[in-house]
């Protein structure tokens, strides 16, 4: 079951300053991987100790999975990984540009809460700020990766990204979807939606020379995108 919660309310749209990398990780310098919406943070868990060489930092918006999760991660002695508790798309630009240029290796939004109802878009998480600062914030060849078990909502994600003219997919990834994970573990969500015979809809992105747009520019590229039905 998704546990909703409403990125729009008060709360939530409280701006939360967010530690510096020399804060999180036992060695700041090293790449980082950002996973946002990482929920109970199994994924991070399982991947941090196989790439040990690169720093994890898991965001989401439910306060008890980063506390499970931060405590796991305390437990298992994990100093390349940590957790926080965030809306991305209130306190996470801010981090994203005071970030050292190529820190940022990799970018991945993973079975984001869908809000089905026209009248919830608003609440998605990969909304143009977002996408806007993830772009700034990866330099050329580092990736953006995209997954979800509902076409109609990573359709919208693919047409903002592609909008944006920052990101490519390799030359040898299939269209419209990829076929395998690129990623050595799986989410929760994955291992449960393969296991029940159901697709998974991903994307692999790298970020390409093309200059950020203006906040403005990417708004109405995307929405353009979005009337044209935001086919991949």
């Amino acid at each position: 079951m998704r546990q909703h919660v409403n990125p729009l309310s008060r709360v939530h749209q409280q701006p939360r300053p967010l530690p510096p990398p020399t804060e999180l990780f036992a060695q700041p310098d090293q790449p980082i991987v950002l996973d946002i919406g990482c929920a109970r943070g199994r994924f991070l868990l399982d991947l941090a100790p196989l790439q040990s060489d690169h720093n994890h930092l898991g965001v989401e918006i439910r306060r008890p999975l980063v506390e499970a999760a931060e405590a796991e991660r305390i437990g298992l002695g994990l100093t390349n990984l940590h957790f926080l508790f965030c809306n991305a798309n209130v306190s996470l630009e801010d981090w994203l540009a005071a970030l050292p240029s190529g820190l940022l290796r990799r970018v991945s939004i993973q079975f984001p809460d869908p809000w089905f109802k026209v009248r919830h878009h608003k609440r998605r998480v990969l909304q143009p700020p977002l996408l806007r600062a993830i772009a700034a914030a990866l330099q050329p060849g580092a990736e953006l990766f995209l997954q979800s078990d509902v076409e109609a909502v990573i359709a919208p994600m693919v047409a903002l990204s592609e909008a944006s003219g920052c990101f490519e997919r390799p030359a040898e990834d299939s269209r419209p979807w990829r076929a395998s994970n690129p990623l050595p573990v799986p989410t929760e969500r994955e291992r449960l939606v393969l296991t029940q015979g159901l697709p998974v809809f991903r994307v692999l992105y790298r970020r390409n020379h093309t200059a950020v747009p203006s906040l403005e520019t990417l708004e109405q590229a995307a929405g353009a995108a979005g009337a044209e039905g935001g086919a991949p």
